[in-house]
């Protein structure tokens, strides 16, 4: 079945870079070469955004960070969904376990802003995934369950196409600490058969779940080679020219 899902690669750059290393990026992007049948987006902090789309190649999407539930209005610091489109790009990353543990927004607000991002066109990869301390308490399926329902409930029978689920154990983000394929594998397996459950047979089948978590040039293969696993979500290695490396794990 997964031949049947594209493999999707997102690169995360947080709050990192500036032009100069942005260019370097860029010109790492551009000369790939890159797989062909790997969906690639980046997404550089929302103050770059239009500076990347103006130079790198146009197969590669951009996506934002993050975006607020509503068009426009008194949201000191926050961009919209249309802000994203309008400048050329077409994906957002909502739910990054940075924006729930460090920023404090609950599964209700992510589940919102993922409703109005796609009922703009704007395609998201929501991102769900447990803390060290629920994982050792063997919480990981009803912790990634709850957040994936709060998606769930947003999403309409005719958008997921334009939905890709990321699961990002927080203990295995930039600690070095990478959840085992098959731990990686066991999660995106239940969590398979829990939309199957709770959406349908045929969007479980179709839908891209990504994983995320201190994915490198090392481990990427191994992943990338799971039934389950359809892509990764990668974060510091993204800024380095390893991530060619990554976004070719299935060749």
């Amino acid at each position: 079945m997964a031949s049947q899902r594209k493999f999707f690669v997102g690169g995360n750059w947080k709050m990192n870079g500036n032009k100069a290393s942005i260019d370097g990026i860029i010109q790492f992007l551009n000369a790939g070469p890159l797989d062909p049948n790997t969906e690639v987006v980046v997404s550089p902090p929302a103050i770059y955004m239009e500076y990347v789309r103006g130079k790198l190649d146009q197969k590669i999407g951009v996506a934002g960070q993050n975006c607020y539930k509503v068009e426009k209005g008194a949201f000191t610091g926050d961009i919209s969904a249309n802000m994203i489109k309008d400048i050329g790009c077409e994906w957002v990353i909502l739910g990054h376990s940075e924006r729930r543990n460090v920023f404090g927004e609950s599964d209700q607000l992510i589940g919102e802003k993922v409703k109005y991002a796609l009922s703009q066109g704007v395609k998201v990869i929501a991102c769900i995934g447990e803390k060290i301390e629920e994982r050792e308490g063997g919480k990981t399926e009803e912790v990634v369950y709850r957040q994936m329902q709060a998606i769930v409930d947003n999403v309409a029978a005719d958008q997921w196409a334009n939905v890709v689920v990321a699961y990002e154990p927080v203990w295995a983000i930039g600690t070095g600490k990478t959840a085992t394929p098959a731990q990686a594998q066991e999660v995106h397996q239940k969590l398979r058969a829990w939309i199957a459950k709770k959406v349908s047979e045929p969007v479980a089948n179709s839908l891209r779940i990504i994983y995320g978590g201190s994915v490198s040039g090392a481990n990427c293969k191994e992943l990338g080679g799971q039934a389950d696993i359809d892509g990764s979500l990668v974060g510091g290695a993204s800024l380095k020219p390893d991530f060619v490396q990554i976004v070719n794990a299935t060749q």
